[in-house]
């Protein structure tokens, strides 16, 4: 693509990383068949090579974002499936990242929109005000029918759609402290509370650190970890984003000064690759970049983590699992294999759903901001995972997993408590009472 940036604006280094990004997409349109949103609406501005021109002229012409684009780019779940489908390589993670921090400094939102948008960065990163909100949400139910007459509040009809109707109560295993291993020590590691999984399903870090300490990993819960910025940098905060990175990197730096660390395991996905992204978020920062880029190299998913350990196989368990690959680990970390390898010598049977490449609608707050077009992404999501008649659903990530719950009543669990209960561990509460098809 053709760019015409005047030499000043590529002095700022953003914007010359974006004219590198631009120069790179050669118009084809293969992004548009792996695009939810096209695949969805049909409208060539809601696909990646729409946004990228509407994103190109608003930054060569250095002009405020409009409505249309804000429009378009709000529609956008950075999946990043055009990523994966590119031919050209175009990093289209770094060119939306950069557009909506544009739109975040040059565009003033209706007031409600900027309401929700400021009530979400205000709660959903702090574990506690979540915990908080999510009890309100039992006030707020009966008044549901009343909010759905009034369109400016269909953000606040989502949240009470996707809040659960009981909350666990708060895990010891998110408190800082050392889980020593109970066999021979083969590593050390840290893990990432988070912020909304501790929440919603604290008992995917509690298999996570059972499991590590049975095959003779030390896990490490760090004081002082803040959320991974991943929910305000895809709202274009990216202030409140670094903040948040730059806590993080202090906190994990300091772990591997005093212990040593071999990884900073993460079993949320979305957090996966955002921290995987910290090195490129402070590449400009003399004071974080060397150690951002450490941390980056550093963090792996679970499953990324256990697919080194040389794990044993188990026999078949007659249990078949559809696994739904969260676009941030297939898409945004290129880990696919992974996972399902583990399930199928773990003894699980594993099966692969049509459109894996599609979102499920989750993307963040994107179900809350965006409900129609989610709830659209939702049903076509688990139709297919139906489809494939399997007992349990396993995915990598709570966003993920919490979209789907809401549209099935087939179990679904993370893939590490699967993974915990095959190595020694009890069965998970989610599946009580459950029994297997070939059972």
């Amino acid at each position: 693509m053709q760019t015409n940036f005047t030499l000043a604006q590529l002095a700022d280094p953003d914007i010359a990383e974006s004219e590198a990004i631009l120069r790179k997409c050669v118009h084809c349109g293969f992004c548009t068949a792996t695009c939810p949103t096209y695949v969805t609406l049909g409208n060539e501005l809601d696909s990646p090579r729409g946004r990228i021109y509407l994103i190109k002229d608003m930054l060569e012409n250095s002009r405020p974002a409009d409505t249309e684009v804000v429009t378009h780019i709000d529609r956008c779940l950075s999946c990043l499936a055009c990523v994966t489908t590119c031919p050209s390589g175009v990093d289209y993670m770094h060119l939306v990242d950069h557009a909506r921090v544009h739109i975040e400094e040059t565009y003033k939102r209706p007031v409600m929109n900027r309401l929700t948008r400021n009530i979400l960065a205000a709660v959903l990163p702090y574990p506690n005000r979540f915990r908080l909100a999510l009890n309100l949400a039992r006030l707020g139910r009966p008044f549901k029918g009343l909010l759905k007459r009034i369109p400016a509040m269909e953000p606040f009809v989502a949240m009470l759609n996707l809040a659960p109707r009981s909350i666990p109560a708060p895990s010891p295993f998110a408190q800082p402290g050392q889980h020593a291993p109970r066999a021979e020590k083969r590593g050390r590691v840290a893990i990432l509370t988070g912020c909304a999984q501790p929440v919603l399903d604290p008992g995917i870090n509690e298999a996570t650190i059972r499991l590590l300490t049975r095959l003779g990993v030390e896990v490490v819960v760090p004081q002082g970890e803040a959320c991974c910025g991943s929910l305000v940098h895809h709202m274009g905060r990216e202030p409140q984003a670094l903040a948040s990175a730059r806590a993080n990197i202090d906190v994990w730096m300091r772990e591997i000064e005093t212990g040593g660390l071999d990884a900073i395991i993460i079993t949320a996905s979305g957090c996966g690759t955002t921290i995987k992204d910290y090195g490129h978020m402070l590449r400009l920062d003399p004071a974080y970049a060397e150690k951002a880029a450490r941390i980056s190299a550093l963090a792996k998913d679970i499953t990324e983590y256990l697919a080194g350990l040389d794990l044993p196989s188990h026999m078949p368990r007659g249990i078949s699992v559809a696994y739904h690959s969260a676009c941030s680990m297939q898409h945004g970390q290129k880990i696919t294999m992974a996972p399902k390898l583990l399930l199928k010598a773990a003894g699980f049977t594993v099966r692969d759903p049509a459109e894996g490449h599609l979102c499920c609608g989750s993307a963040g707050t994107y179900n809350i901001m965006q409900s129609e077009i989610s709830n659209e992404l939702k049903v076509r999501k688990v139709r297919n995972l139906e489809a494939t008649n399997a007992d349990i659903i396993a995915t990598g990530n709570i966003g993920c997993m919490t979209q789907i719950a809401t549209g099935t009543a087939v179990p679904i669990l993370h893939t590490v408590e699967l993974l915990d209960w095959a190595y020694g561990g009890d069965m998970p509460a989610k599946l009580n009472g459950f029994t297997p098809a070939a059972a």
